[in-house]
């Protein structure tokens, strides 16, 4: 029996366009500029100390702006770069420059799901406040209440084991009792081997010959879906 869900977002419950053309280009663009303007605050400032102590020296204002670009430009999952560009991104949602976009599948499966019962919490690499901001902002409206808790990557790389474990302690709910949702196999693998159920999204291209994992082409070919 399901008594709880996680899901990802990028490819999940959303476009990865979305993200990499539309929420990436805005937060780089504006990094620097950022940065600079609000270098002082003191939420801007823990996070520029947190770049300095992940390359392990100190770095100027700058420095630092260079450094979280080059990150962006690798896309590599970082916290404190996660972490401001959901500060950027709130800007951007609060302006009306975009909107968080979510499939119409996810987003009637996952009322279905929460009026059932089921507990829905999300897992993604950006920032629990950029998962928030996102979902607060959709075109069908603020689907913030349908979730029921937000992890990222300070509880752990979504690629290992560790983070799972750590996310079934935090909902008090058996590993076996957990479906996980994401459309990347390595984030699968890893919930899979802590004895979450899993189902591999996957909306775009040629699903995997041999996935060792429920596939399903969107939210309505999930096997918990009525």
């Amino acid at each position: 029996m399901i008594r709880a869900i996680v899901t990802d977002i990028e490819g999940t419950t959303s476009s990865l366009s979305f993200v990499k053309d539309v929420l990436f280009p805005y937060a780089r663009a504006r990094l620097p500029a950022f940065v600079a303007t609000h270098s002082q605050s003191p939420e801007v400032r823990a996070q520029l100390q947190a770049v300095a102590e992940t390359v392990g020296r100190p770095l100027s204002d700058a420095e630092a702006g260079a450094q979280l670009i080059q990150w962006i430009d690798e896309d590599r999952k970082i916290t404190p770069l996660k972490t401001l560009q959901g500060m950027i991104w709130e800007a951007g949602y609060r302006q009306g420059d975009f909107q968080g976009h979510v499939y119409e599948d996810a987003v009637r499966h996952l009322r279905n799901w929460k009026a059932r019962g089921v507990t829905l919490y999300v897992f993604s690499s950006g920032s629990v406040h950029a998962q928030k901001l996102l979902f607060a902002h959709t075109a069908y409206g603020d689907l913030t209440p349908l979730f029921s808790g937000y992890f990222d990557t300070t509880i752990g790389s979504k690629r290992e084991t560790g983070a799972y474990q750590r996310i079934a302690q935090a909902i008090g709910v058996t590993p076996g009792e957990i479906l996980f949702l994401s459309d990347i196999r390595e984030e699968l693998d890893a919930a899979q081997c802590v004895g979450m159920q899993t189902c591999w999204l996957v909306r775009d291209g040629t699903p995997p010959a041999d996935p060792h994992h429920h596939v399903a082409a969107d939210f309505d070919a999930i096997p918990l879906a009525p």
